[in-house]
């Protein structure tokens, strides 16, 4: 069973996390071979308080 973790920054809509997870199960299902019931799809999103780039957090990017 693959499983897939996709780590964000939050503040995507529900709508567009929903389409990622489909377009992820999608490219699993086609390049693994296996049935999109066994694919499992993760996001994990962080506050922008608690991610940064280069040692500035996102919520000052």
């Amino acid at each position: 069973m693959p499983e897939i973790l996709v780590h964000i920054a939050e503040g995507r809509t529900p709508e567009s996390k929903k389409a990622l997870m489909k377009d992820i199960t999608d490219a699993v299902v086609k390049n693994f071979g296996v049935a999109a019931e066994r694919v499992v799809v993760q996001i994990v999103e962080s506050s922008k308080d608690n991610k940064s780039r280069g040692g500035v957090p996102f919520s000052e990017l």
